[in-house]
């Protein structure tokens, strides 16, 4: 069997793989370039395995006037620039010895070797420069059949990196098939080990995390990391059950995960988010709790952030949106409060001034952004 496309035939990376393969070394690409070609995913980095040593990659790329950079050189990578690119080339290698997301590793090792230390079957796929597919754990069937499985003991590819639990759930609401469930064997190891999560840093699980959320449908996922105790560990005091109504809200049309996160509900200090990320996320958790019309929203938030805000509030609510509801968003994020603090000037200063057009722009948020000017002002007395 073989695989295409443009990834694999630029310029770039059969530079690298001939630079290889043209010294006598096998050189494949490997891992999440082939698993999602052969999904028809796009393909967005390539990673290369090849049983050269790291010195050796280094010393064929300056010869091939390539830039060689020893970015991972501790743990046999090198990366390699060729037109323009950047391609991460490593060795064949196994681990001696794990010590959570560290290890040491020897090379040398076979290709199936290099396979066996992988985290789950549909990234143990490799594919030789003309696109001929190599599979040495069978994790083509895995992938056909969209099932995540860890590389051999569920246990032992944990402990080897705790990040596996959450990349688990992660890959599953990407690339599995929700019908079928999640791994029996993985959801006990990801249950058992759950408690080294502590010891990864807020930035990893933050970055899985989005990932998670930014998938088509992560509500099966979800729910299986609180039935195994593993949620409490990325996200304390997360209560998922709102999340499935949220996704059939959006109606295939995920909008970004600030919402999801919203609907569960968690505490977001245990999390890394930038600071617009913060700002964007208290902003949508704030309106949850009012009353805002949908006009209204879109007033105060913007489209996006008022989309989010009617969305999760309409799923934690248990209560479908009107069917109108983004035109009447957009209404509202292109509206201008029509009362100008110099409307008032003739007959209002100070904080008299300031009470009355808080009470007035209040009146025209109730009232749907309907309210005129003149509306306005009658209201305040001052017409």
């Amino acid at each position: 069997m073989k695989i295409s496309g443009a990834w694999l035939e630029n310029p770039g990376t059969q530079a690298v793989l001939a630079m290889l393969t043209g010294a006598g070394h096998h050189a494949l690409v490997v891992g999440g370039c082939v698993r999602n070609a052969l999904l028809g995913v796009p393909v967005t980095d390539v990673d290369i395995a090849t049983d050269a040593l790291p010195e050796t990659v280094s010393a064929l790329a300056e010869r091939a006037g390539l830039r060689a950079v020893p970015t991972g050189i501790a743990h046999g990578t090198v990366t390699i620039v060729a037109n323009g690119e950047g391609f991460e080339v490593t060795t064949f290698r196994h681990d001696d010895e794990t010590f959570g997301r560290h290890a040491r590793v020897s090379f040398g090792a076979s290709l199936h070797q290099d396979a066996a230390r992988r985290d789950f079957t549909m990234n143990a796929l490799y594919a030789q420069a003309d696109g001929t597919l190599v599979d040495p754990l069978g994790g083509l069937d895995d992938l056909r059949a969209r099932r995540l499985r860890f590389v051999g003991d569920p246990d032992a590819r944990i402990r080897e990196d705790s990040l596996r639990i959450l990349r688990f759930f992660r890959f599953h609401a990407q690339y599995g098939d929700p019908s079928q469930g999640l791994d029996a064997d993985a959801l006990a190891a990801c249950a058992e080990q759950s408690a080294m999560l502590e010891t990864l840093s807020r930035e990893r699980i933050t970055a899985e995390l989005k990932k998670l959320l930014g998938a088509a449908d992560p509500a099966p996922a979800v729910a299986a990391m609180a039935q195994t105790g593993v949620l409490p560990h990325v996200l304390p005091g997360a209560m998922p059950a709102a999340l499935p109504l949220l996704i059939h809200l959006e109606e295939g049309k995920p909008g970004g995960w600030i919402r999801r996160l919203a609907v569960l509900a968690g505490d977001i200090a245990a999390l890394r988010l930038s600071r617009a990320e913060t700002r964007d996320f208290t902003r949508v958790r704030d309106a949850l709790s009012g009353m805002d019309t949908p006009a209204a929203l879109g007033w105060r938030l913007g489209w996006r952030l008022g989309t989010d805000a009617l969305l999760a509030r309409a799923a934690l609510l248990e209560t479908p949106p009107a069917a109108d509801w983004r035109t009447r968003i957009m209404r509202g994020a292109q509206a201008d409060f029509p009362l100008k603090p110099a409307d008032l000037m003739p007959f209002l200063h100070g904080a008299s001034l300031g009470r009355a057009l808080a009470r007035a722009q209040a009146h025209w948020l109730a009232q749907d952004l309907r309210p005129s000017r003149a509306d306005l002002m009658d209201l305040l007395g001052l017409a």
